[in-house]
Protein backbone atom coordinates (compact mmCIF):
# COMPACT_ATOMS: atom_id res chain seq x y z
CA UNK A 1 0.00 0.00 0.00
CA UNK A 2 1.59 3.67 -0.63
CA UNK A 3 2.40 5.99 1.80
CA UNK A 4 -0.30 8.85 1.69
CA UNK A 5 1.13 12.14 2.32
CA UNK A 6 -0.15 15.38 3.27
CA UNK A 7 1.60 19.01 2.47
CA UNK A 8 2.72 21.48 5.21
CA UNK A 9 0.00 23.96 4.72
CA UNK A 10 -2.61 21.11 5.03
CA UNK A 11 -0.82 19.77 8.45
CA UNK A 12 -1.09 23.51 9.37
CA UNK A 13 -4.76 23.70 9.01
CA UNK A 14 -5.51 20.75 10.85
CA UNK A 15 -3.66 21.84 13.74
CA UNK A 16 -5.01 25.23 13.88
CA UNK A 17 -8.49 23.60 13.57
CA UNK A 18 -8.22 21.10 16.36
CA UNK A 19 -8.18 18.41 14.59
CA UNK A 20 -7.10 15.17 16.20
CA UNK A 21 -3.61 14.46 14.83
CA UNK A 22 -0.67 13.69 16.37
CA UNK A 23 2.70 14.57 14.91
CA UNK A 24 5.42 11.98 15.07
CA UNK A 25 9.04 13.22 14.36
CA UNK A 26 11.63 10.64 13.05
CA UNK A 27 14.60 12.76 12.58
CA UNK A 28 17.36 12.62 15.30
CA UNK A 29 17.64 14.91 18.50
CA UNK A 30 20.43 17.20 17.11
CA UNK A 31 17.58 17.95 13.95
CA UNK A 32 15.18 18.68 15.91
CA UNK A 33 17.25 20.67 18.35
CA UNK A 34 18.63 23.07 15.58
CA UNK A 35 14.86 23.11 14.34
CA UNK A 36 11.36 21.79 15.23
CA UNK A 37 7.65 22.38 14.68
CA UNK A 38 6.46 21.40 17.90
CA UNK A 39 5.74 17.80 17.30
CA UNK A 40 3.71 15.64 19.94
CA UNK A 41 6.84 13.12 19.91
CA UNK A 42 10.24 12.61 18.79
CA UNK A 43 11.73 9.12 17.94
CA UNK A 44 14.43 8.72 16.02
CA UNK A 45 13.92 6.61 12.99
CA UNK A 46 16.62 4.48 14.44
CA UNK A 47 14.65 4.06 17.58
CA UNK A 48 11.15 3.24 16.21
CA UNK A 49 11.13 -0.38 16.43
CA UNK A 50 11.86 -0.06 20.22
CA UNK A 51 9.89 2.58 21.03
CA UNK A 52 6.49 1.25 19.59
CA UNK A 53 4.86 1.22 22.97
CA UNK A 54 4.34 5.20 22.93
CA UNK A 55 2.94 5.06 20.05
CA UNK A 56 0.58 2.37 20.75
CA UNK A 57 -1.88 4.56 22.65
CA UNK A 58 -1.78 6.74 19.19
CA UNK A 59 -3.05 4.14 16.85
CA UNK A 60 -6.31 5.10 16.42
CA UNK A 61 -5.09 8.86 15.61
CA UNK A 62 -4.36 10.44 12.49
CA UNK A 63 -0.36 10.15 12.76
CA UNK A 64 1.54 12.25 10.63
CA UNK A 65 5.29 11.64 10.37
CA UNK A 66 7.99 14.17 9.93
CA UNK A 67 11.79 14.50 9.35
CA UNK A 68 14.02 16.77 7.06
CA UNK A 69 12.71 15.81 3.79
CA UNK A 70 10.56 13.07 3.41
CA UNK A 71 12.71 9.90 2.93
CA UNK A 72 12.91 8.63 6.55
CA UNK A 73 9.40 9.43 7.45
CA UNK A 74 8.14 7.48 4.43
CA UNK A 75 9.95 4.53 6.14
CA UNK A 76 8.54 5.10 9.78
CA UNK A 77 5.03 5.16 7.83
CA UNK A 78 5.52 1.98 5.89
CA UNK A 79 6.64 0.85 9.55
CA UNK A 80 3.69 1.99 11.01
CA UNK A 81 1.22 0.78 8.52
CA UNK A 82 2.64 -3.05 8.88
CA UNK A 83 2.04 -2.50 12.78
CA UNK A 84 -1.53 -2.40 12.05
CA UNK A 85 -1.74 1.66 12.37
CA UNK A 86 -4.48 2.52 9.98
CA UNK A 87 -4.37 6.34 9.94
CA UNK A 88 -0.86 7.28 8.59
CA UNK A 89 0.70 10.35 6.68
CA UNK A 90 3.99 11.00 5.04
CA UNK A 91 4.59 15.13 5.94
CA UNK A 92 5.57 15.73 2.07
CA UNK A 93 9.17 17.78 1.78
CA UNK A 94 9.25 17.43 5.58
CA UNK A 95 10.98 20.49 7.93
CA UNK A 96 12.20 21.71 4.70
CA UNK A 97 9.27 22.29 2.96
CA UNK A 98 7.63 24.02 6.43
CA UNK A 99 10.31 26.21 6.69
CA UNK A 100 9.58 27.35 3.55
CA UNK A 101 5.94 27.54 3.19
CA UNK A 102 4.81 28.22 6.42
CA UNK A 103 6.95 29.08 9.28
CA UNK A 104 10.55 30.86 7.61
CA UNK A 105 11.92 31.19 11.30
CA UNK A 106 12.12 27.74 11.34
CA UNK A 107 16.06 27.47 10.65
CA UNK A 108 16.51 25.95 7.03
CA UNK A 109 19.11 22.92 6.82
Amino acid sequence: MPVREISVSELQKLRSGGSDVFVLDVRSRDEYDYANIGPDLLVPLDELVDRMPELSPHENAHVVVMCRSGARSAQACNYLMQQGFSNVSNLRGGIRAWSVEVDPKVPLY
